[in-house]
């Protein structure tokens, strides 16, 4: 078990007063049984908004809604949470060969929101790309089991795939990230969700953070640490829903704080919601997380 102390600061700044508005931010860490507990957590915004409260979306994420006063120069939200992550190191398969997993998706029956069912498709943001598919069965070999195939992927997709900031933005499509070998943990997690799916893997996109390590030697910097994207994918009824980090080649384990997880970015954007602006705005957003004694 590992406990962490989380501090989330997002700000915007208005060259013009704003008019009203409404936004929703998914920030907020979830509870999720046997994995991770929110031991304690709370936000704030400055000014303060009018309106505000929180509510669960389908999939589960604790969504933070507000209503924006109009007048605002610049807004300021911070969260900070206490979590426990108590993730199950075992590496014992139980999952089911490739072939094998359709009729178990067939005989789930349920459409709650960790259906299968919901994550078989194409969906928004992540469409059907041939390249991709075609990328996706060449490393599906004869005999793998799902989670050996997860794996696979995974580390495929981490070695075609070079991480760049700069390359891409937050609309630039799977198969475009691909193209061009480059991008950040959206695009990574986008594009091994829609190789799943071509291969009929129910696969989610999975949005949190993940606590990083400085260099040996080096002092840990406040506010260095950052959301992140990664993929949860169905791995027959045994196993059920297994987590994995392309951008790293590593399956999902303390480092990784979950937030929420969709179909694709749009169900888990840190930031949606409308609000009337004249003029130019800048943004900006630091997380930090420190473990912390138990």
């Amino acid at each position: 078990m590992t406990l962490y102390a989380l501090r989330q600061t997002i700000r915007y700044d208005f060259n013009r007063p704003t008019g009203a508005g409404r936004q929703l931010f998914r920030i907020l860490p979830a509870d999720i049984p046997g994995v991770q507990r929110v031991r304690d957590v709370h936000y704030d915004f400055a000014p303060e908004v009018g309106e505000r409260g929180t509510f669960r979306d389908f999939f589960g994420t604790r969504v933070i809604e507000a209503a924006m006063p109009p007048g605002l120069v610049s807004l300021d939200l911070t969260m900070q949470a206490v979590v426990e992550r108590a993730v199950d190191d075992s590496l014992l398969d139980l999952s089911p060969p490739l072939e094998g997993l359709a009729a178990e998706v067939a005989a789930c029956r349920g459409v709650g929101p960790d259906s299968p069912h919901h994550f078989t498709q194409p969906s928004r943001r992540i469409a059907a790309a041939p390249r991709i598919a075609d990328f996706a069965r060449a490393h599906a070999a004869a005999g793998l089991t799902v989670r050996g195939l997860v794996e696979a992927l995974g580390r495929a997709v981490h070695a075609h795939m070079a991480f760049d900031a700069e390359a891409t933005h937050v609309d630039t499509a799977p198969e475009a990230a691909f193209a061009l070998q480059r991008g950040v943990c959206q695009d990574f997690a986008q594009i091994m969700v829609g190789g799943l799916r071509a291969l009929g893997v129910p696969a989610a996109y999975v949005a949190g953070y993940l606590r990083t390590l400085p260099p040996p030697g080096q002092p840990r910097l406040i506010g260095a640490d950052a959301m992140h994207a990664w993929v949860r994918a169905w791995a027959g009824a045994e196993t059920g829903w297994i987590d994995y980090d392309p951008t790293n080649a590593c399956f999902v384990r303390n480092d990784h704080i979950d937030v929420g997880f969709g179909r694709d970015y749009d169900d888990v954007a840190p930031v949606t919601g409308r609000l009337r602006l004249d003029g130019h705005h800048s943004g900006s957003h630091s997380v930090d997380i420190e473990e912390i004694a138990a």
